[in-house]
């Protein structure tokens, strides 16, 4: 054997033993050491490539929704929402009517699950993704080039009013519910916004099943000792039709925009929404899905959770491809139609940052 392949060999090795301790990356830190395993060290080429694209000073847009049932404060609304999704693909929404005390306890529960003892979190580690609700680190660690310094709680249910309770973790079960309910009028509210924005009509998008499903992913960062040679999550986009992202006070979500990686400052109520790849898709390229990494930082812990509007994920033969109200003989389709199932396991069976799923649909 080569010495790459044996170097090959050792890393797998070390990915099984990491996983095998089913205490994820909160476990390295609890067990108080100083330097990160090479599991999640970047490679050289990666880190020297940091180096050429600064972080830049500039502010992800901020939408102010007060006023929404106002015709000219919506139209207002519409057009900002527009300009953001065509430039960033990424923006804030504030005065969105989801409380503080909603928003606060999604993320306690999220912090109390994460920080219990370990043998109580070992009930929900598990690699199979038909489990509704699943704990582990980075659900790509065997097929990513290296592992990201974050644990993950996923929560899926294929039909949001049937979300079971009693398979929720008794630490996050009420505020997980709670949110829930908050975030999926939410993300209505956005479908239409868009909808509007790409000149259709209010309910297009809902009505296109893009709202369809629940999947929330919350994400718990702990401090690093090395921030600067790892990162929380791997370069990637999403591959949906829009996240609503919430997340605590601690710095971490960079996108990458005109070149440079533009941080997104946490603002406090503030819920941050991105395009996803299906958007960029059925909009024939009108609205743009970005890029975006997390850093990881000597603070902790980070903690966020995204909501995943995916459309209908599990019913058979559901296509989708560009608005055909949007295309014409001057804008004519840049995408193929793609069934949803096989579109979203090409996601699964890839490494985080190795998708940019757009990319493999273009006509």
């Amino acid at each position: 054997m080569n010495a790459s392949g044996a170097q090959e060999d050792d890393r797998m090795q070390d990915l099984k033993d990491f996983d095998k301790t089913e205490a994820g990356v909160k476990g390295l830190v609890d067990s108080g050491l100083q330097k990160i395993p090479k599991i999640f060290v970047r490679p050289a080429e990666e880190l020297a490539e940091d180096l050429n694209h600064k972080s830049a000073q500039i502010e992800v847009p901020v939408i102010d929704l007060g006023g929404l049932e106002k015709a000219d404060r919506r139209k207002q609304i519409v057009e900002e929402v527009r300009t953001a999704s065509e430039t960033w693909g990424f923006f804030q929404v504030v005065n969105h009517g989801i409380s503080l005390n909603v928003l606060d306890e999604m993320l306690d529960g999220i912090q109390k699950f994460n920080e219990q003892g370990v043998e109580k979190k070992k009930k929900y580690y598990t690699r199979d993704n038909m489990r509704r609700v699943r704990f582990n680190s980075n659900y790509d660690l065997f097929t990513s080039r290296t592992a990201s310094w974050r644990d993950t709680l996923n929560i899926s249910f294929s039909d949001p009013d049937q979300i079971d309770s009693e398979e929720l973790p008794a630490l996050c079960r009420k505020s997980t519910v709670e949110y829930s309910k908050h975030v999926g009028k939410l993300g209505n509210i956005l479908f239409g916004l868009l909808s509007e924005a790409l000149g259709l009509k209010p309910e297009q998008l809902e009505n296109m099943d893009c709202s369809k499903g629940l999947r929330l992913t919350c994400h718990y960062y702990p401090e690093c000792p090395e921030p600067e040679l790892t990162l929380g999550i791997a370069t990637h986009s999403d591959p949906g039709f829009i996240t609503i992202l919430l997340q605590n006070q601690i710095n971490g979500l960079q996108i990458f925009f005109q070149n440079q990686w533009v941080d997104v400052q946490p603002i406090r109520g503030a819920l941050v929404i991105n395009i996803g790849d299906l958007l960029q898709l059925v909009s024939n390229g009108k609205f743009r899905s970005n890029k975006h990494r997390v850093v990881a930082n000597r603070l902790g812990p980070r903690i966020s959770v995204a909501r995943f509007f995916s459309g209908p994920i599990g019913m058979d033969k559901v296509f989708y491809g560009p608005i055909e109200e949007l295309i014409s003989e001057e804008n004519p389709p840049i995408y193929k139609e793609v069934l949803l199932s096989d579109y979203l396991m090409k996601f699964i069976d890839s490494g985080l940052d190795e998708n940019f799923l757009v990319n493999y649909f273009k006509v």
